[in-house]
């Protein structure tokens, strides 16, 4: 086939690619977006495992770059469900016209800049060239799924899901006796809804998590009211806030309350729902006097509802509070209570493969009809890495990254050698310790202001300096090693993926401060890249 020229390409449909799409063909550019599923979604098209939903308060899990577009849409729960949100992202592609510039079931597998040309060259499975000036990747954080390689996985004659790529339709567990391997967010999300059908289920868990209690509930036409009365606050707090959301804060260190206050204080937080505990006090993340504090609480809080003294041990967390993605959940310690629940600690007793039957562990095999995989995603560098993406003189994205042990970017958007190629919440961007759709309003706009002035002063290219990955590369672990994230393994760093560990790949210092960081580079003309016109190379300082 030949080739199909577009001014831009972005590959993926999901939050990032739809406003992407958007905001260039408002500016009158040309735009293909590639997306692999037949639908409009993104990791939301995919998750569909029983109790998916997302852990942003769903008034703030929206865009909020049009009040029309914003004052349409009512959430029905305090938490979104996948369902409810996956009907938000079609209501918006459907209420901006995208669809007509989507090419579904479609997936990249090549990228290539030809200097010659300043273009970029994409190639897909479907045989298809696209050409385009700019190549944009909204493929997301969390999309490419990881399954450990156990060895056997194919000898199981039973059934096998990850929450990744869940099936459409129902997954019916009445009567079967399900294991799951993974406790973080999915699994835990999707235990108490498994319990409720499964004979028997048994969590194979690597390492306990701090889980918060949720309390989502349906919202009311009040609370709905005032979501939409409340559109300028909400707007505000996603460029205002370190996590593009609002959130109960004492203003202080737990340091300054007493035991009883203390006490009385995360009781309310628990009482209340959702992420608080980590934003409750202002040094959860830096000082390890108030982590304890928070941490011992909610192990407190196990041991409270956990009846069976030994299951509640072996879910107490022991790494700092936040350093991993705080999960919240709906009676998820609770079920630990009924009989046909079941625990192990893989620390304890490990995995040895699958077999035909069940999953082999050093001490036996527990036998079962279906196994889930909640073992999460190769998250920030995955999704990117499994495109062949190459820059000037054909160096590829897996060479610059060393396969994603020395991330390499600027600003968490852009990467020397790699002209007019834009990451949306990229690695050592605020990304996901925020409120996603805060951080990626935030990113999308800063590409398109940075492609308007590209064509309004007629140049060719944009790319990072080399000194300016240096410098950011500096001031992003600067931050981070004043924090205690990097006291813990997590898929932050990329541990849960064997041989994957990597440095602390996240920008830490808050959405509010990246934003005015960004804005500030874009106020004095790009500083930290380099530009090139038809002829000449032009670096502004």
């Amino acid at each position: 086939m030949g080739e199909k020229q577009f001014d831009a390409v972005v590959i993926g449909a999901g939050f990032a690619g739809l406003y992407m799409l958007h905001r260039l063909r408002q500016r009158g550019l040309s735009v293909k977006v590639i997306e692999a599923a037949d639908g409009v979604g993104g990791v939301w098209y995919w998750s569909r495992y029983p109790g998916a939903k997302c852990d942003s308060d769903s008034i703030f899990y929206n865009f909020t770059f049009s009040e029309e577009l914003y004052k349409k849409w009512r959430w029905k729960d305090r938490y979104a469900s996948q369902p409810e949100i996956l009907e938000y992202l079609n209501f918006v592609a459907d209420e901006l016209d995208l669809r007509p510039n989507i090419q579904f079931k479609t997936r990249v597998n090549k990228a290539k800049f030809n200097n010659e040309r300043k273009q970029w060259e994409i190639e897909t499975d479907s045989n298809e060239t696209f050409t385009a000036k700019y190549f944009i990747s909204g493929v997301g954080c969390l999309s490419t799924t990881n399954i450990p390689p156990f060895e056997g996985t194919e000898t199981f004659k039973g059934e096998q899901y990850h929450t990744g790529r869940w099936p459409h339709e129902k997954v019916d567990f009445t009567g079967k006796r399900v294991v799951i391997i993974g406790n973080g967010s999915s699994g835990v999300q999707a235990m108490p809804e498994i319990a409720k059908e499964a004979k028997e289920l048994t969590l194979l868990m690597r390492t306990p998590h701090y889980v918060a209690e949720a309390r989502n509930k349906r919202l009311s036409k009040e609370e709905q009211d005032q979501a939409i009365a409340n559109y300028a606050e909400i707007r505000d707090s996603f460029s205002t806030t370190p996590g593009g959301i609002s959130m109960y804060t004492t203003g202080k260190s737990a340091t300054e309350f007493t035991a009883q206050q203390q006490k009385e204080t995360l009781d309310y937080v628990w009482d209340t729902g959702g992420l608080a505990l980590g934003s409750v006090y202002t040094d959860t993340g830096i000082n390890k006097e108030t982590n304890f504090v928070v941490s011992q609480y909610v192990r407190d809080k196990i041991d409270e509802i956990i009846e069976n003294p030994e299951k509640a041990q072996l879910l107490h967390p022991d790494y700092y509070i936040t350093t991993k993605r705080l999960i919240i959940g709906t009676n998820f310690y609770e079920i630990f209570n009924e009989e046909h629940v079941n625990l192990v600690s893989l620390k304890e007793n490990p995995i040895q493969g699958i077999v035909e039957d069940g999953v082999k562990l050093s001490d036996g095999t527990i036998e079962c009809d279906v196994i889930i995989y909640a073992t999460g995603y190769e998250a920030m560098t995955g999704s990117l890495l499994k495109i062949d993406i190459q820059g000037r003189d054909g160096q590829t994205i897996q060479e610059k990254w060393g396969e994603g042990r020395d991330v390499k970017t600027y600003l968490g958007l852009t990467m020397e050698n790699f002209p007019n190629f834009f990451m949306i919440t990229g690695p050592q961007s605020p990304s996901v310790l925020t409120n996603m759709p805060a951080a990626i309003e935030q990113h999308v706009d800063w590409i398109d202001h940075c492609i308007e002035y590209l064509e309004t002063n007629a140049l060719q290219t944009i790319e990072a300096q080399k000194v300016s990955e240096l410098k950011w590369g500096r001031q992003c672990d600067d931050l981070a090693n004043a924090t205690l994230f990097p006291h813990t393994n997590s898929w932050y760093t990329g541990a849960n993926i064997d041989g994957a560990q990597r440095g602390f790949v996240i920008y830490v210092g808050g959405l509010n401060n990246y934003k005015q960081i960004c804005d500030q580079v874009a106020d004095n003309h790009y500083e930290g890249f380099s530009f090139e016109k038809a002829q000449a190379n032009v670096v502004l300082q």
